[in-house]
């Protein structure tokens, strides 16, 4: 791993971190609320900076970071304080982050498919073959070349990563599988995937549409409905026990996989697009995972702005403030385990 790639991922993983803080900072000054500080990082200080009304700071620790507002957590006597504005304001500040890092996924699709060089598609082009030109692909008895997928074991297939995620996710030697051949919509039952020179599932190509406004725009909005859709299985998978601790990532572990990835690109295009996919990737999981509704996640602060708007009553600030410091104990904590073992896998590697 080159120091390069390491650098290079943790400036994608800042800019995610910035990207968030500043929806928060930005809709929270529009809206008239005192910011105390905006920092970039947790811990100590290495860099801070008072600019009017607002300190600016870069901390140690690159695994986050806060844009922390007058009476956000208890009472204040200042009018211009968090708690002393009106409720949509507040809901608007809170989910600005989130919404920032899910525009910021959405622009990072396009990148990535304006410097790629057509626009992956859904439909099988040709099917693996050996030196000889003798077919390897078992799909190939029952699919056919021009077949679009629609779907894979019930999962409808927007882009191609859906379909690597059907195969591999799914723990089944055959599938059912829907496709659209010439104009008509055939299910096929019991179909197999397999390279028997690779062993891979994925046994054959799908085309690369030329790029145009129209294409490009189509396949980000099919990418960024399927990397959300992707994350949140993810999440429900990892509550239901699919995914076990050992299967988590944190900063550090993120960084690594993005280093690694970048460091294997073999030319400075294959290199930009794997940082900025992986970032589009990262950046709308931050989105997704900061609009769950736990204490000290924007998605647990949207829950008591609800319930405000519902019995138009603000819950005591001692009360949440509590709440959400209870919230913040429980995800440092599991943070640093979380770093501890991605330390331990790199070291163990």
């Amino acid at each position: 791993m080159t120091f390069l790639s390491v650098i290079l991922a943790i400036l994608g993983f800042g800019v995610i971190i910035i990207v968030h803080e500043a929806g928060h900072f930005f809709v929270a000054k529009k809206s008239g609320i005192r910011v105390l500080e905006f920092s970039i990082g947790m811990g100590p200080a290495i860099f801070s900076k008072q600019r009017g009304e607002t300190k600016y700071s870069l901390r140690v620790l690159p695994i986050g970071g806060y844009c922390a507002m007058e009476g956000e957590d208890e009472n204040s006597n200042d009018p211009r304080a968090f708690r002393k504005q009106a409720v949509w304001k507040r809901m608007l500040v809170t989910v600005a982050g989130a919404v920032m890092n899910l525009i910021l996924g959405f622009f990072l699709i396009i990148l990535v498919c304006c410097i790629d060089t057509a626009v992956t598609t859904t439909t099988i082009a040709e099917f693996h073959t050996d030196e000889n030109g003798n077919s390897v692909s078992a799909s190939a008895q029952w699919l056919k070349e021009g077949d679009r997928f629609v779907s894979i074991n019930g999962l409808h297939i927007f882009t191609a990563q859906d379909i690597s995620y059907a195969l591999k996710n799914d723990d089944c030697e055959t599938f059912t599988v829907v496709v659209e051949r010439e104009g008509e919509e055939i299910t096929l039952e019991n179909v197999q995937f397999l390279d028997s020179q690779t062993q891979g599932l994925l046994d054959f190509y799908v085309y690369g549409e030329k790029k145009s406004f129209g294409s490009i725009l189509s396949y980000t909005c099919k990418n960024f409905v399927s990397t959300a859709r992707l994350i949140w299985i993810s999440l429900i998978d990892l509550i239901r026990g699919k995914y076990g601790f050992h299967d988590l990532s944190g900063v550090v572990g993120i960084v690594d996989a993005t280093a690694s990835y970048v460091q294997q690109s073999k030319s400075f295009r294959e290199a930009a697009m794997t940082l900025f996919e992986l970032m589009s990737f990262i950046t709308i999981n931050v989105g997704i995972f900061n609009l769950i509704p736990f204490p000290a996640l924007d998605g647990g602060r949207m829950v008591f702005l609800v319930i405000e708007a519902i019995r138009r009553k603000q819950v005591p600030a001692k009360v949440e403030g509590m709440i959400h410091f209870v919230g913040l104990a429980a995800l440092m904590l599991l943070m640093i385990a979380i770093t501890f073992q991605d330390i331990t896998k790199i070291f163990q590697r």
